[in-house]
């Protein structure tokens, strides 16, 4: 009962959190005066000034796309360099060589579309430039990329007809210097506290009890693990992650990083309702998200705490803290881990699949969760247009064929990039060489980690081979698709709803803030989205529950 009792803290101070924060967002977005215009507006001005922006310029939906490709492909280009050239940049007092072409590929990609999938050990494998102007940079801006287009997606919902989805050069830049930098200074502070390490010394070379040398790893590491909770990157400075003990020290730190991995995510779901001027918009979003994280919790929680099963897990933490983390993480598109998801509950690993497989809508990323879950809210209006036999509306907004189009477009990239990605995976000698078990879990392996792939999480069942050459490249193109396929249709569905005139609200409106809509939501996100993976998901994680339950062995 006392984990339950802690599940319900921890909620309510999320979802405090996440409204006071778009209190904070709302003034920072809408250009209003804030507390920290004074020192940092002179330095988002001087930003503009140097890249020749102006800030006041309104961009359609191409444009706003354009520029985030633009951006995006410039990132990829420097990472890939700082990677492939690390031994001869400085900051590297260990003496750390290059890493692969295949290998940088894949993490350029990776950070860049704010995956941060790991096929590497960052304690081993990477300077300490790469880990602070590659990947953490890279942290800040992909997120921020995320939140940028979010914004763009919600004013097209929901501001007047004809006006314009933001600038995104804008967005980009309020959103690292007035949410990410603030919260991620606080959260570094607070984890060096805890015993998280933040220097720029090499290895600490130790003698241990038994006589024996051994250096421990350590560098600016609170920093990164910051911003790597707050943008929903999950990419840790340490190879385990959030598993080890400089990284994630205590049950305070944990908690802390728990809450901060879903804050901006929560915080969206307010911002969206101010923004429409309604407020009941926002929280029938929250309530979706919220109903069907609970329930993945409580499959977990009861899976692992009932199976008394510690393989995998930190004593520091146990299951239900393990079981809150696997299920924020894969809810998220965070992918950190302070636990091996391999050495979950086949139940639970189940949970965790579909989390990431149905598009990571359940909160998601920073403003990518939002802008997914309103891809099924447009399915959702347009099917109870359907039932009902109206033109379907959303937010006054008809929804017409263009943008039920883009939308199933977005929609059907996830499917198709899992399973078929997966399929060639399990066939095809060079990649199915990566897989640990055979059976059930082998399968679950594999469709954990396209899952993850597509779905921009970047976390991994421990054991399954990741840095092999095959799997490097086909995930790196898959991260490319899970990402950019949704953000331009639904930037597309921005643009064609701001160019329509808002309908006022009458007594045959479909409402979209009550709890006949949530529901509707929710169920359209577990038929359209749960249920396309469940003939692969009974031959996985199905499968191998059934087998344990009779007691059988593969």
């Amino acid at each position: 009962m006392h984990d339950l009792m802690g599940y319900a803290l921890f909620c309510a101070a999320l979802t405090a959190g996440g409204w006071v924060l778009a209190r904070w967002m709302t003034r920072v977005y809408e250009g209003g005066p804030n507390p920290l215009t004074t020192v940092l507006g002179p330095v988002e001005r001087g930003i503009y000034r140097l890249s020749g922006i102006d800030a006041q310029v309104q961009q359609g939906w191409r444009g706003y796309a354009l520029a985030a490709l633009a951006f995006n492909l410039l990132g990829f280009v420097l990472l890939y360099g700082i990677l492939r050239l690390q031994q001869f940049l400085p900051l590297n007092p260990d003496g750390v060589g290059a890493i692969s072409p295949d290998l940088a590929f894949n993490t350029a990609v990776s950070f860049v579309t704010n995956t941060n999938w790991q096929a590497y050990s960052g304690e081993a494998q990477l300077s300490y430039l790469s880990q602070m102007a590659g990947l953490t940079v890279q942290n800040f801006v992909s997120a921020a990329t995320g939140m940028a287009v979010g914004l763009a997606v919600i004013r097209g919902f929901t501001a007047p007809k004809g006006a314009g989805l933001g600038n995104f050069w804008t967005d980009m830049t309020r959103s690292i210097l007035y949410v990410l930098l603030p919260l991620s200074i606080l959260l570094a502070v607070a984890l060096i506290l805890q015993g998280v390490p933040q220097t720029l010394l090499g290895g600490a070379h130790v003698t241990t009890l038994e006589g024996v040398q051994q250096i421990i790893p350590r560098g600016p590491a609170a920093s990164q693990i910051a911003i790597k909770q707050l943008g929903t990157n999950g990419g840790g400075f340490f190879g385990v992650n959030s598993t080890h003990p400089l990284e994630n020290p205590t049950v305070a730190s944990n908690m802390l990083q728990c809450l901060s991995i879903l804050l901006i995510p929560v915080g969206f779901c307010f911002l969206f309702g101010r923004m429409a001027r309604d407020a009941r918009q926002g929280w029938a979003i929250y309530a979706a998200m919220g109903v069907m994280f609970l329930i993945g919790l409580v499959v977990v929680w009861a899976g692992e705490t009932g199976a008394a099963s510690l393989e995998g897990k930190e004593m520091r933490f146990g299951a239900a803290l393990s079981a809150l983390w696997g299920v924020v993480t894969t809810a998220a598109s965070n992918g950190s881990v302070n636990a091996m998801h391999d050495s979950f509950m086949p139940l639970s690993g189940l949970v965790e699949i579909v989390n990431m497989a149905i598009g990571e809508v359940i909160f998601g990323g920073v403003g990518a969760g939002l802008y997914g879950m309103l891809l099924y809210a447009v399915l959702a209006v347009f099917l109870a247009g359907l039932m009902v036999g109206r033109t379907p509306e959303y937010l006054g907004r008809k929804i017409e064929a263009r943008e039920v189009t883009l939308a199933m477009l977005a929609f059907l990239s996830m499917p198709l990039g899992i399973l078929i990605g997966g399929a060639i995976s399990v066939t095809v000698p060079a990649a199915a060489a990566s897989i640990q078990e055979a059976g059930p879990h082998g399968l679950s392996e594999t469709l954990y980690a396209y899952s993850s792939a597509v779905g921009n999480n970047g976390s991994a069942f421990a054991g399954w081979g990741a840095a092999a050459q095959w799997q490097t490249t086909a995930l790196g193109l898959l991260m490319i698709l899970g990402r950019f396929a949704i953000i331009l249709p639904m930037l597309a569905i921005a643009g064609s709803l701001i160019a329509k005139r808002q309908s006022p609200v009458t007594v045959g409106t479909f409402p979209t803030h009550g709890p006949l809509f949530v529901t509707l939501l929710v169920l359209t996100v577990l038929i359209l989205g749960a249920l396309t993976f469940f003939p692969v998901l009974a031959l996985g994680p199905i499968a191998e529950h059934t087998a344990l339950a009779i007691g059988q062995s593969f």
